[in-house]
């Protein structure tokens, strides 16, 4: 599925640097290289049911025996192997005997330490991956993780690691034993190490991904093969929110453009960005926060929510605005399945000349049914002049008035809102006051 940098920041998807997003919110890996892998599963969502079906029962055949996840494979452990291979230590004696073994020892005493110390590194981290062989390789496993567990079998199948196979703890090793597999290690295994850890990150990645499916209650929507677009969703929450309102939701070629209203702070935005991120979680085969949800596969996500000016180029917020739309008419007129997002249009100009930009893109985007749209607006004027079109629905947030305050239900209605709620906030939050007293 494409998507670009634009979608990614609108959403709060993917931002490494930024604390409140869903890359976050869901990185539960036990390593920093499982991290960095499961940053890559996000950056490049996936173009097939095939392949996304893969990936689900991958996640769900380790939810079934993740309690038997193995601990000795840390972080530490990790990074004390790359340290091994990247340290200068005088050489370790070849065929060592119990003589050679100790005057390696006693001459050489910080390398041996070094050796020591991440040789027992080495010896968790390559019996945890045997246990994870042993643990999810069977002849039913799921083809991504078969594939990754068959090549890491076929690289620690080494006749130098039958000592960590019959061994409980690397403590149990002589001195000559350690330095006998340290040597291996160090100048036998180097990129055969490297590659059974690029294999361990992606497993961590995959274990992150099952782990938050089980901590946040996910649940792995289905994908209806076909060329025509769907989402149908009951139960769908924004992920990021600590209580949510869950939102029902059904789009199809029949009915493929949602066109919403709702006051300020209603939950709009809040909503595009639920559906957003949670058909991009589902492209990439994970589970997703609704109660149940069924799809299309989609050949892109785009939206259209934080546009920005451009001081250094002299561009106007309208014009940024202008652009991203035009961008969007070009990408989605293929004839391939998108789904788009758009939050308020045209905030960049007067409520007239907005009125007719919004009226003329609607009314163009409505002749793409191959695509699904979702719109919100304060505009609720021109939604009278679109109900002659038989592809739109008209949904609003409700929000009630007591006492001068505001009262959100988040519940998505049939109908256009034409609240106009924007003075009585402005006067709740005691600005008006402040400007009467100046």
């Amino acid at each position: 599925m494409e998507i670009d940098k634009t979608t990614f920041t609108d959403l709060a998807i993917l931002d490494a640097a930024e604390e409140f997003s869903v890359f976050n919110k869901l990185n539960l890996c036990r390593t920093v290289g499982g991290r960095d892998k499961l940053y890559e599963n996000f950056c490049t969502p996936l173009n097939s049911i095939e392949a996304i079906t893969g990936i689900q029962q991958t996640l769900q055949t380790i939810l079934q025996d993740i309690h038997h996840w193995p601990a000795k494979i840390s972080n530490g452990s990790v990074l004390m192997i790359e340290k091994f291979y990247n340290a200068t230590i005088d050489d370790i004696p070849a065929k060592p005997t119990t003589i050679t073994a100790y005057s390696y020892k006693y001459f050489h005493r910080p390398d041996f330490s070094l050796v020591e110390y991440s040789v027992g590194h080495a010896f968790d981290f390559i019996k945890g991956m045997q246990e994870l062989i042993q643990l999810f390789l069977k002849v039913d496993s799921p083809a991504p993780l078969r594939r990754s567990l068959l090549f890491a079998q076929q690289i620690i199948s080494q006749k130098q690691f039958l000592i960590i196979e019959q061994t409980n703890q690397s403590t149990s090793l002589t001195i000559v034993q350690q330095l006998e597999l340290g040597r291996y290690l160090r100048y036998h295994f180097k990129r055969d190490m490297l590659q059974l850890l690029d294999i361990y990150f992606q497993l961590d990645a995959w274990y992150g991904m099952a782990l938050a499916v089980k901590t946040y209650g996910l649940h792995f929507p289905q994908f209806v093969p076909g060329d025509e677009p769907l989402l149908q969703a009951t139960g769908l929450y924004h992920l990021l929110l600590p209580q949510p309102v869950g939102y029902d939701i059904v789009l199809h070629p029949k009915c493929n453009f949602l066109f919403l209203t709702g006051a300020n702070m209603a939950g709009k935005s809040t909503f595009i960005k639920a559906i957003g991120a949670s058909v991009f979680l589902a492209h990439i085969g994970m589970g997703v926060p609704a109660q149940q949800m069924q799809l299309s596969l989609f050949d892109g996500l785009l939206s259209n929510i934080n546009v920005v000016d451009n001081l250094g180029k002299g561009e106007s917020y309208f014009y940024n605005e202008v652009q991203r739309i035009k961008s969007t008419v070009i990408k989605i007129s293929d004839g391939r399945k998108w789904l788009i997002l758009i939050d308020e249009l045209f905030k960049g100009t007067n409520v007239e000349d907005a009125m007719k930009c919004s009226s003329t893109v609607i009314e163009g985007l409505l002749k793409i049914t191959n695509s699904l749209f979702i719109l919100s607006t304060h505009l609720y004027e021109i939604g009278e002049g679109l109900k002659k079109y038989p592809n739109i629905s008209f949904n609003y947030f409700e929000t009630a008035v007591k006492n001068d305050q505001l009262l959100f239900s988040y519940q998505l209605k049939k109908g256009i809102s034409n609240d106009r709620l924007g003075y009585l906030i402005l006067k709740n939050e005691g600005v008006v006051d402040m400007l009467e007293k100046l």
